[in-house]
């Protein structure tokens, strides 16, 4: 697996920190994850706002946005909002990489075609997976 990260705030977390947590989501799904690439930004909450109107026609600051591909390889691009993350890590009283790591699997959820807007029994499978693989990351020590 490639992943092509742009780390637009220089939030501390390493191109390896993301490879294992998209592992974790890849053999949680029991899929063999050398073929895939995925393009991950951390930026800001004004950039991904912005993003967000112009894709989604939302003018408002988001946490996590996915856009998936059509593609055998290139499964798609997420950007996650690191101002945002920091906040929600804060009011949660958890530490930012598990948060990031909780956006990450979220957004790479929906570029392998979860989508928890469809139905309340889809919403409960995508939010019930996230958490499966946020706690074996915690378990592992992948995130704290």
């Amino acid at each position: 697996m490639k992943i092509l990260y742009t780390d637009e705030m220089n939030c501390c977390l390493s191109y390896e920190f993301f490879t294992l947590v998209a592992e974790a989501v890849f053999n949680e799904l029991n899929m063999n994850n050398n073929e895939y690439e995925i393009s991950l930004l951390i930026t800001d909450d004004e950039t991904i706002r912005k993003y967000n109107k112009y894709y989604r026609h939302k003018d408002r600051v988001t946490d996590v946005l996915s856009f998936p591909m059509e593609d055998e390889i290139m499964l798609g691009d997420i950007a996650v909002s690191f101002d945002t993350a920091k906040r929600q890590a804060e009011e949660a009283g958890i530490n930012v990489d598990r948060e990031t790591a909780f956006l990450f699997i979220h957004g790479l959820l929906h570029l392998l075609g979860y989508d928890h807007e469809t139905s309340q029994e889809d919403e409960e499978e995508m939010f019930a997976l996230q958490e499966k693989i946020l706690k074996k990351l915690i378990d592992y020590g992948t995130v704290s």
